[in-house]
């Protein structure tokens, strides 16, 4: 005896699992490998057997069912308990990152639902709408991904759906990271000389110097002690950094000690003469005013550098520094006449004169494999992309002197014609 299948009020055969509901809808039902009940809704019968379509790719494909009420915020919260060796200031700032421009809104997305253009969209709404700067973006991006990666390797989702959403979102504004411009040898030359002069600036000389004749990081300089350099066998020690972080709303921020992230960043730098004379003028001026570092960082004490307070020097404070050096600077140039032709300094900030430092090596001919150790790159491949771009503005300026080396040898060989 043949067994009479299921209809809907259409007449049309219900499959297994297919349900007409009294009000007209239509359900799904299935158990899940954990023997686990779900089920799904929809309007119409032909609705109801595309989301069956999904429901069974999941299945085949070990996703999770439950994952039909679950946002990306449930999987961010998880992602906080689970999250393990990243360094206190980091994790902080992920944290912060996702608070601040996830959470509220985007975060509420369920994941079920969730989709690439979705992404795509959503860092768009960053750097369209509320303006923020690819380097913001970016830091949003390292933990959102993770985040979703936790739903891939959880079998909440199939794939991440952020995968290569930041390098589409900077092609398509065409604000990938703008490339960083060294000082010439005449802009640096003018810098130096500017600080070198008796006046307000003149403070600033000895640090400026040191970021501009060692290579090393900002949070490197900054979280510089005494007892990290060597004056009579001129060598610096670089052992860890000084970062400043948020600690989250409630808290505010703070700096902290950070060790390296690689034993590449861990090393000793030989110490320039005028990198020595910095560091003495320094401590002269320090002895005259009778100032002395009155912080301690995670138990580190006793910096180089630190401001009329005796506390250490922040990034941000650096920076605004520079801005007001490069404009009396250039005023003080320009007020001299000449305008014509007049060397004045672009505008800059901290890590320019690393960059700098970088390409007067290139320049020198130094080693590759040197300028790795100095620099503290854990992949000589920075280096050879520093190197190359380098090389190619002076491969550039060395052209254009043997074209006119040329055009000379034409003309005394006309002459003695």
């Amino acid at each position: 005896m043949a067994v009479e299948r299921r209809k809907d009020t259409k007449n049309r055969v219900l499959k297994e699992g297919e349900y007409q509901r009294a009000n007209g809808t239509f359900e799904y039902k299935w158990r899940d490998k954990r023997g686990k009940r779900h089920s799904i809704y929809a309007k119409t019968l032909e609705e109801l057997r595309e989301k069956e379509i999904d429901v069974l790719r999941d299945v085949l494909d070990g996703i999770r069912a439950e994952k039909s009420d679950l946002t990306i915020n449930d999987l961010f919260h998880l992602w906080v308990q689970l999250k393990r060796g990243l360094k206190e200031n980091t994790f902080s700032n992920y944290k912060y990152m996702y608070t601040q421009f996830v959470e509220g809104d985007f975060g509420e997305t369920l994941i079920s639902e969730l989709k690439r253009s979705d992404v795509r969209a959503f860092y768009n709404y960053l750097a369209d709408e509320q303006h923020l700067k690819a380097n913001t973006i970016d830091n949003i991006h390292t933990v959102l991904h993770q985040v979703l990666e936790l739903g891939v390797e959880d079998d909440y989702l199939r794939y991440n759906p952020s995968d290569n959403a930041l390098k589409e979102l900077r092609k398509a504004h065409n604000n990938g990271s703008p490339k960083r411009r060294a000082l010439t040898i005449p802009e640096q030359n003018l810098f130096e000389e500017f600080l070198s002069e008796q006046g307000q600036y003149h403070k600033w000389y000895p640090i400026f110097v040191v970021l501009l004749w060692t290579g090393m990081r900002v949070g490197e300089i900054t979280g510089l002690r005494w007892c990290d350099i060597d004056l009579e066998n001129e060598t610096i020690s670089v052992n860890h950094t000084l970062v400043y972080f948020s600690k989250g709303k409630a808290q505010g921020c703070s700096f902290a000690i950070n060790t390296p992230k690689t034993e590449a960043g861990r090393r000793t730098i030989p110490m320039l003469p005028k990198v020595k004379e910095a560091f003495l003028m320094e401590k002269q001026f320090q002895e005259e005013i009778d100032l002395k570092c009155t912080v301690s960082v995670d138990g580190y004490t006793d910096f180089i550098f630190i401001n009329r307070f005796g506390g250490v020097q922040h990034q941000g404070t650096l920076n605004k520094a520079l801005r007001r050096i490069i404009r009396d600077c250039n005023y003080e140039v320009l007020d001299r006449g000449h305008i014509e032709n007049t060397v004045t300094l672009p505008r800059f900030s901290n890590h320019s004169l690393r960059h700098t430092f970088t390409t007067r090596m290139c320049e020198a001919g130094v080693n590759i494999k040197a300028m790795q150790d100095i620099l503290g790159h854990a992949d000589a491949e920075t280096t050879m992309d520093i190197y190359a771009e380098a090389t190619k503005d002076l491969k550039r300026s060395e052209m254009i002197n043997f074209d006119e080396y040329f055009n000379n040898q034409k003309v005394i060989q006309s002459g003695t014609n």
